[in-house]
């Protein structure tokens, strides 16, 4: 399969960086570029290691994590198909890359791209972009963490994830699967496993969501569950 072909069948080619990229520069970004596959428990980038990789996430989800200077680990955010892996022009990474699910990548050396990047300023500016969309999920993060309930943490969270796998989320019968354990959700909620568990059930008891065995969630309504998170559909 020559290079441009495989890029017009990727799934996520129109969401990710690339996707504002020319023919001829998408060519250019293949000749660099490799896929490989994680399985769930991998990790794909270690902390305080020289950069030696970038990454778009053509399938599953990652889970970026730093750990305490008493060994505990903390997941401070996470990745999705389309999303961009890997902070362009730095020299060590700062956090973990592990994948929560089985994840495959279309992966870039980090030297090799840095110079398409200085060659095509609709890639710069695509990034760049993407770092500001970066920064305000991280703030809307925080006021998450800070000022909102458990309930409203729970729901901000499912909320998150229909946004991101559901086809039609508005619609009812909405249907995707949860990328991480009861005990990760935990730890990047702020909240215990029983307080998730709890909330969990008490969005199943009004209706909101049906469980579907160990992982699938099934969503009846996107605007009840925003009303739950404490925000609007759109937010």
């Amino acid at each position: 399969m020559d290079h441009l072909h495989r890029c017009q069948l990727c799934a996520v080619r129109k969401l990710a960086v690339c996707g504002a990229m020319s023919d001829e520069q998408l060519n250019r970004l293949n000749e660099i570029a490799h896929y490989k596959k994680y399985a769930a428990g991998q990790t794909i980038i270690s902390s305080d290691q020289p950069v030696t990789l970038f990454a778009n996430i053509v399938s599953g989800t990652i889970k970026l994590t730093k750990v305490t200077v008493d060994g505990r680990e903390q997941i401070v955010g996470l990745l999705f198909a389309s999303d961009f892996l890997g902070r362009t022009f730095g020299r060590t990474n700062r956090y973990f890359a592990m994948a929560a699910t089985d994840v495959e990548l279309c992966i870039f050396p980090s030297d090799a791209f840095e110079r398409l990047i200085a060659t095509f300023p609709d890639l710069k500016q695509c990034l760049f972009e993407r770092t500001l969309d970066d920064l305000d999920a991280a703030r809307d993060w925080m006021l998450l963490l800070g000022r909102k309930s458990a309930a409203e943490r729970v729901a901000s969270f499912l909320l998150l994830l229909a946004c991101r796998f559901a086809r039609s989320p508005q619609q009812a019968g909405a249907q995707f699967d949860m990328p991480l354990k009861r005990a990760d959700m935990a730890d990047y909620l702020g909240l215990t496993v029983e307080t998730v568990s709890r909330q969990m059930t008490r969005l199943k008891a009004t209706g909101i969501i049906e469980i579907k065995g160990t992982r699938g969630i099934k969503l009846f309504s996107m605007a009840r569950l925003a009303d739950a998170a404490g925000q609007s559909p759109g937010d």
